[in-house]
């Protein structure tokens, strides 16, 4: 892929990047960064090599940094050039920009200057990770990571552990049998959860089973790389009979009674029996 392409729209262009195998790379990416007017990124070096390796060429246009720590700097050259009615690529390190990367008040300050926002999709550590983890994917939250005192932990734990979805965290190696110890305290020992370590890259890992099960596995393992971990909803909670019956009414408008059922029931935790049981009623009352 040598020489630009056709000039593309002016505009800011948040680019999604490979999470480890460099040939996740998508097609409009790769178009993208060899034909914006200017490249900036989370860590130049990073995008470089990308760059190298897809055989993108640079010529004389420019690749900024902008990350955390220069972005009240650098967010006003980039508001110029797009002013200028140029295009810019922004990629963050590895994934979906701004999605536990930089770039919100980047994207913040171009749509309200009026300027167009573009996202080119891609790699997703959070997606991957909810795709292989066996665990329901009709509902989830992505929390990112996990305060570093216990205490802020805790409660941040304790307001998570309530919310009926698959809950997403990242955490680094060094603080996971911390993470896994805390959510065992909240959630209880009982509770389903998934480690996927190293997602798309050689030593890719999945592990599955209960929270004790997890710590025990990683317990005076040396761990590198980067971590996703995913957590169960709480099954059996007790839910009120007004809730479920709220939840089978909106579902009744677009399915049979006994697809319903099987979604709300998979959703709210519950036995499946138990809310067919109040669909059928609720089927009988209309």
């Amino acid at each position: 892929m040598t020489g630009q392409h056709q000039p593309i729209a002016p505009g800011l262009y948040f680019v999604s990047t490979p999470i480890g195998a460099a040939r996740d790379i998508t097609l409009r990416a790769l178009d993208i960064f060899s034909s914006a007017d200017i490249l900036a990124a989370e860590d130049t070096r990073t995008l470089r090599h990308l760059l190298d390796i897809h055989a993108v060429t640079l010529g004389d246009r420019p690749i900024w940094a902008y990350h955390d720590h220069n972005g009240e700097k650098v967010r006003p050259k980039i508001l110029n050039a797009l002013a200028e009615g140029k295009s810019v690529a922004y990629a963050s390190e590895a994934g979906t920009p701004l999605v536990a990367d930089p770039g919100y008040q980047l994207g913040r300050a171009a749509i309200e200057a009026g300027h167009k926002v573009i996202a080119a999709p891609g790699a997703s550590a959070v997606l991957a990770a909810l795709t292989v983890s066996g665990l329901p994917s009709d509902r989830f939250m992505f929390a990112g990571f996990a305060p570093t005192t216990a205490a802020a932990r805790r409660q941040w734990l304790n307001d998570l552990s309530k919310i009926q979805a698959t809950l997403i965290l990242y955490e680094s190696p060094k603080r996971l049998q911390a993470l896994l110890s805390a959510l065992e305290e909240c959630c209880g020992a009982d509770r389903q959860a998934v480690i996927c370590r190293e997602l798309t890259k050689k030593f890719e890992e999945v592990t599955r089973g209960t929270l004790p099960e997890l710590r025990a596995a990683y317990a005076g393992r040396t761990v590198k790389g980067e971590i996703v971990v995913l957590l169960d909803r709480a099954r059996g909670m007790v839910t009120n009979t007004a809730s479920v019956e709220a939840a089978l009414q909106e579902a009744l408008k677009s399915m049979s009674v006994k697809d319903a059922a099987a979604m709300v029931a998979e959703a709210l935790g519950l036995p499946r029996r138990q809310v067919y049981q109040i669909a059928l009623k609720l089927g009988d009352d209309t």
